[in-house]
This record gives structure tokens, sequence and C-alpha cells, in this order.
């Protein structure tokens, strides 16, 4: 074949790729709300920095007249590229080839820009948009999704794994999201469910949507599964660009630093006012937060899901921080079962990716009750316990107000090996309440007493003189400053310079039994 032969088949081919399943499909593809898999990869990189690979990868099925329908790229796109001008590895599954279902080469090319990103150090994203494993392959659809949940496997906490759900993911397909850092769903055109309504009707006899049984706003709020939602592709592939940018390549790196304009040493006048005179009275530790990191630079992660712990990624002057804080004004930031995953979870991702922890503790303990000890509140809340004793990056923990029982044991206590403690001068800790303690303490001598109410009062005044307040905690040296409020954003960051040069090891071991 001629040169000029050669080069013409080479861009016929290269055009017949590009247009996978097909006009017919790509426009069914629009109708449905979503962008197709191409048009996904080029919002989500910088613009000419995607370059694909296997785009002439067919199957190699011949039952079923299967060797009559082949489509270039066999259901999956493969490459890599740029996003804010560093690496990224990324497969976007093609609905309109197949519907997007897996096969064996289909895994193959999923399983190679796996490879290549854990050879490289930089992150892997996943878009998801598939019918399942390809039925007319049987088993060695399923065995190409074992391959890449191991491959998952190996990449955690070596390299970021971000998966985005942008159409329906059933079945064995869900797993391998799960297994990933971060999972983005996009509202009214994604779900992720093991079994579908008709299978759930069938055996549970309940009558249940798509969308109810494992939609976005489902898997966000109730089962933790999603940490964002979108309202549309476009706004999923930003925040996916948005998220990257607090990431560092490998687990080798730091997170990127940048130049902050706003001022290391600025003080907060508003932050002296924020803790109420009421000590049962709540505030908006989100406020908090704002009104100390660099300027628009906090990224909440897992907005809608245990809304008493807030979990996400800040940048103060310009460096990366992971910031875990209660809530007071959600179940007045009392830790349960799923705070204490949330926290749990996102601690580990810090560790293990190099960004230090910031804690702000306001918090009145665990929540009492026979649906959290029957649910596991014990195991579940050692898993967060376990995380902040395994982190050896810098953590410094900032207590507002309350710091009561076993909660200040977990949340980031000098006990647990925080670098820096600091507490405000609003702070309490104690084993619990002035007023619980009291009763308990001095039942009898205020039963006895001429006037128990006054003897009570009296009694719980000397008792917060006492223990609830940041002294006694400073005088052992378990809180290394009593700080003004206002001048938290400097000391933090004076201290994470301190703590930038670090190191701290593990003991030897093949890995440690977290609780599950």
């Amino acid at each position: 074949m001629k040169m000029d032969d050669a080069i013409k088949k080479l861009h016929d081919l290269r055009e017949k790729a590009k247009l996978g399943g097909g006009e017919e499909r790509i426009a069914k593809q629009h109708e449905a709300g979503k962008l197709t898999a191409r048009e996904r990869i080029g919002i989500l990189v910088d613009k000419d920095t995607f370059q694909e690979f296997d785009a002439f990868v067919t199957h190699r099925i011949y039952d079923f007249n299967m060797q009559e329908k082949k489509i270039l790229g066999d259901g999956v796109i493969t490459g890599v590229g740029k996003v804010n001008g560093r690496d990224i590895a990324i497969f976007s599954q093609d609905f309109t080839s197949f519907g997007g279902t897996l096969s064996e080469t289909f895994g193959s090319k999923v399983i190679k820009i796996m490879e290549l990103a854990m050879k490289m150090g930089i992150p892997v994203i996943g878009l998801n948009d598939s019918g399942g494993a390809r039925i007319q392959e049987g088993v060695v659809s399923l065995a190409s999704y074992a391959d890449i949940f191991w491959h998952n496997t190996q990449a955690s906490g070596v390299i970021p794994q971000i998966s985005a759900i942008m159409g329906p993911c059933a079945g064995g397909a869900v797993y391998s999201p799960a297994l990933t850092d971060f999972v983005f769903m996009v509202k009214g055109t994604s779900y992720m469910f093991i079994t579908g309504p008709e299978v759930v009707k069938t055996v549970t006899h309940e009558q249940v949507s798509f969308d109810d049984l494992g939609g976005a706003q489902i898997h966000a709020s109730k089962s933790g599964v999603a940490h964002f939602t979108a309202e549309n592709d476009k706004e999923c592939l930003l925040n996916i660009r948005k998220l990257l940018s607090y990431l560092p390549l490998n687990n080798l790196e730091d997170p990127p630093r940048i130049e902050s304009d706003d001022d290391p040493n600025r003080e907060d006048e508003e932050l002296n006012k924020i803790i109420p005179d009421e000590e049962n009275k709540a505030y908006v530790m989100k406020d908090v937060i704002l009104h100390i990191v660099d300027h628009d630079s906090f990224f909440e992660v897992h907005k809608d899901y245990a809304q008493n712990i807030i979990v996400g990624f800040a940048r103060l002057d310009g460096q990366v921080v992971g910031i875990i804080a209660q809530e007071p004004s959600v179940m007045a930031g009392v830790l349960d079962i799923h705070s204490s995953l949330k926290g749990g979870r996102f601690i580990r991702f810090c560790d293990a990716f190099n960004i230090p922890i910031i804690t702000f503790e306001d918090v009145p303990g665990f929540l009492p009750g026979t649906l959290q000890e029957h649910g596991g509140i014990i195991k579940h809340g050692a898993k967060l316990l376990y995380a902040y004793c395994e982190a050896n990056v810098p953590k410094i923990t900032v207590i507002t107000r309350k710091s009561y029982g076993g909660a200040y044991c977990v949340l980031g206590s000098k006990q647990v090996r925080a670098d820096i403690n600091l507490a405000w001068p609003s702070a309490e800790l104690a084993v619990m309440g002035p007023e619980g303690a009291v009763n308990i303490i001095y039942r009898k001598e205020i039963s006895e007493a001429k006037d128990p109410k006054q003897t009570r009062q009296q009694l719980i005044d000397e008792y917060r003189e006492k223990f609830a307040n940041p002294y006694v905690a400073a005088s052992r040296g378990y809180v290394d400053d009593i700080i003004e409020p206002k001048k938290t954003r400097k000391e933090l960051i004076k201290y994470l310079k301190l703590l930038d040069t670090k190191r701290d090891k593990l003991p030897p071991k093949k890995h440690g039994n977290i609780p599950l």
C-alpha cells in the first residue's frame, strides 16, 4: 500500500473510532442529558493534551454473531492528558458502544492504563457509564472485572484514584469505584446498586425506583458511597479538576503549593465573638473554618453525609491541608457511626498522600443509645481512633469549646500523637459536662442538702472552674498553648511551617488490622 493510501486509511479509522457507536447512539446519549465519553474527556483535561491509547482495539468474540458487530475502541476510551498542567491517566466508558459493557479487551485497556499510571506515578480517573459485564463473554468479562479490582487495590495509597459515575453502574461494576478514593455522581442520570429494582422486587417484594434505590442523592446522603454530587456532567468534571488541584500526583510527592494573596498574619475579630456565651447554644463550625483558611480555598468532601462532622481540603498560606471538624449546629457535633466512618476514611487518605491534618474540635462525646450500640459504634468509633493513631503526617488540633470523654482521646489528642494541640480560652476538657459530672459525683450531697437546687448549682460552678477549662490540660502539657481565637490562622500557619520537616515512622509490619 502506498504511503498516501496508508495515511488516508489511518485518518479514516481515527475518524471512525471517534464516532463510537455512531451518530444515532450519540444523539440518544445527548437526549438522555449525558455527554459522550470523548466530550467528557474534552472537559476534564487541558485543551489539546489528551493522548489516546488503543483506539483500534476490538473484541474477540465469535459467538452470537458478534464477529459481525465490532466497534473500534470496544466501549472504552483510554489515554493520558493534563489537568492544570499535571499529568493524569484516564478511562472513559462509552455507552454508545455496546452500552459501555465490559469485555476482555475493554478490561485489558483499563488495566493497561492503570498499570501505566502506577509506573508514572500519576492519578487515574475513571468515568463510568456502563451496562456492566458483556453477557456474550460470560465468565471472561467477570474475570476482567476481578483483575481491575486487584489493580485498584494495588494502586490504593500509591496514586489518587477518582471515579465519576455518569450513567448506570450496577452489579460487580460498583466495586471498582467503591475501591477508589473519591466517587462523584450526577443527579438524575447516574445510579449505583448491586441489584436493580426488578431483582429487589422479586426477592424482597419492595417497589423502588432506580433513583430511590441507588441515585446520586441517596448515595451522597444515606449510604455515603458518593463523596460529591453534580447537577450535570460538566459540573461533575469541573469539580474533579478542582479536587485534583489539592492532591499530589502520588504518595511520594507533597500536595501542590500555590502563592496565596491572603495575608498569613491576618487576624479575624469575628472569631473572638463566634462562641456563644450560653454553653449549650450552637454555632456553625464551617464559619470558623472559612474565617481561618485562605479565602475561597475550602473544598468540602462528603458534604451531605454525616453532617455532624465536616471533612474537606483547604489551604493555609497556599499549603494544602485536610480539615476535620465537629459541627455543633448538627446533633451538637456528637460522634456517631456515620461520622466516625466519614472522618476515619478521610484521615487515612490524607495520611497516605502527605496532607497535614487540622482538627477543629467541639464534641460532647459519642452518641448513646441502642441503635448506636447495636450498630457497632464501638468498632466504628475505633476506626476513627485507629486512623488518628496511624497517621504520621503533621497533625494539629484546635479545641474551640467542648472536648468530653472518649471523644477527647479520639480527636487528635496529644496522647494519640498530635504534634501541636491548641485551645481557645472557651475550651472545656473533661470526662463529661459539669452538670452530668456533678449529678454523678455529688448525688448523695445534693439529695441531702437543705436547698438541693442551690447546692447543685454551686457544685456545678466549682466543677466548671476546676475542670471545664483548658488550663488544667495545659498545666499537664496536654495542650501546648491557649490562643486568642482571632489569631488561630497565623498560629496554624506558623506551626505548619515548623512541622514541614517532620519525620515519623511506624513500626515495621506488613499492615495493621484496622477494626472493620
